[in-house]
């Protein structure tokens, strides 16, 4: 199938499945949220995605394992529209950069958590494999 923008090629959800490593449910549910939509569907009613609702869906992704909610999700995709919205004015673009700058920064605070959970987890397994080997067992 294809669209009319350019005649780009619009693809089933089971290769946006495919390609995004996302469920099926999970796109229906971006979806129903508000965060992606079909650019088309089928005669048949299927949805179909074009590459900016792929891309949409790859910036998504890293979001929820962050804890991002979805509420703030749609406010970085809402301020990324703007920004690429050629006619948005000045002051809607620059709510939209601090939207932007606020996600950068809240997202560089929750890698350096997770990084810093990772640290205590992968001591706790080490001093575990030590305790395993001074038990006379080696660890599997």
């Amino acid at each position: 199938m294809t669209s009319s923008k350019e005649d780009e090629p619009l693809v089933h959800i089971g290769e946006v499945v495919e390609r995004t490593g996302l469920s099926h449910r999970t796109v229906r549910y971006y979806e129903e949220m508000g965060l992606v939509s079909p650019a088309g569907r089928t005669e048949g009613g299927f949805r179909l995605y074009d590459e900016a609702g792929i891309d949409r869906l790859l910036l998504v992704m890293p979001m929820k394992p962050l804890g991002f909610t979805i509420e703030e999700i749609r406010l970085l995709l809402g301020a990324l529209d703007t920004l690429a919205d050629a006619g948005a004015g000045p002051e809607q673009r620059a709510g939209a950069r601090a939207v932007l700058d606020g996600t950068h920064t809240s997202a560089q605070e929750r890698v350096a958590e997770l990084k810093a959970a990772t640290a205590r987890a992968e001591a706790f397994t080490r001093r575990l494999g030590r305790q395993i080997r001074q038990s006379g067992r080696p660890p599997a």
